[in-house]
């Protein structure tokens, strides 16, 4: 099975950190994929559309000859781009994890993107070009593992200096995820979702009402923030594990 990642808003493939090695050891194949407007393609134009997303991997996949099925593993804007491809193409697919995502029907706008954080990022928007203040406000809002802070900043720093997203492209991005609306029925195949309790962008009603409505498995960690991964890269990759065996079993 070959596991596809797809990544959040404004984040690329690197910034999987850790998470991308650690998973690596328990999946057969993994491949970490950049959206348009990020990392390899922060030279390109970011589509306004999650769909558009959709096209851009699914082309990048084919032409790096890799055959479906895919399971897939999305977090955040990464889990709207998986969902999508999920219900509009479920023969490529076998498996869809979700980490701390949020689409419409299933939440409100106050929930997807908290109020009190509003302010912050409207002034980080300001501030994109501020390279060190951008990615400590990201680390500050996403992350609740605090104890590799700077070296993490650190590493951002590199990977934004390398491959910096625009001002424009986050922009369009985040146009895309909150207009982002998903099909009523529930994809085809499997669905893990994961969240993060204390998360403090996303409200964690976002994953819990989007597997209700799917009956999907749902299990939620008690403190980690919404970059779950980087958080707790050993708790995501058990209940990833967990489930698989699980369903193999059943």
């Amino acid at each position: 099975m070959r596991w596809i990642l797809l990544r959040g808003l404004t984040r690329e493939a690197r910034h999987w950190g850790a998470f991308t090695r650690r998973f690596s050891d328990q999946a057969d194949a993994v491949t970490a994929l950049d959206l348009p407007g990020s990392g390899e393609f922060a030279a390109s134009t970011s589509p306004v559309s999650v769909h558009a997303m959709v096209e851009f991997a699914r082309q990048q996949l084919q032409r790096g000859g890799f055959k479906p099925p895919y399971a897939l593993l999305g977090m955040s804007l990464g889990g709207m781009v998986a969902t999508d491809w999920a219900q509009r193409y479920p023969q490529e697919l076998s498996a869809l994890v979700l980490m701390n995502t949020s689409m419409r029907p299933y939440s409100r706008l106050t929930q997807r993107l908290r109020p009190g954080n509003w302010m912050a990022l409207g002034l980080l928007a300001a501030r994109w070009r501020d390279a060190e203040h951008a990615e400590r406000v990201i680390h500050r809002l996403t992350c609740n593992q605090t104890a590799s802070r700077e070296a993490d900043i650190a590493a951002w720093l590199k990977i934004r200096n390398s491959a910096p997203v625009t001002q424009a492209n986050a922009r369009r991005q985040l146009w895309a995820a909150a207009s982002f609306a998903c099909a009523p029925e529930a994809p085809a195949c499997r669905v893990l979702v994961l969240s993060s309790a204390a998360d403090r962008l996303v409200h964690p009603l976002c994953s819990s009402q989007l597997a209700t409505a799917w009956q999907a498995v749902h299990v939620q960690h008690p403190w980690a923030g919404h970059d779950l991964p980087h958080d707790d890269a050993n708790w995501v990759c058990g209940q990833i594990a967990r489930w698989l065996a699980t369903a193999e079993s059943a």
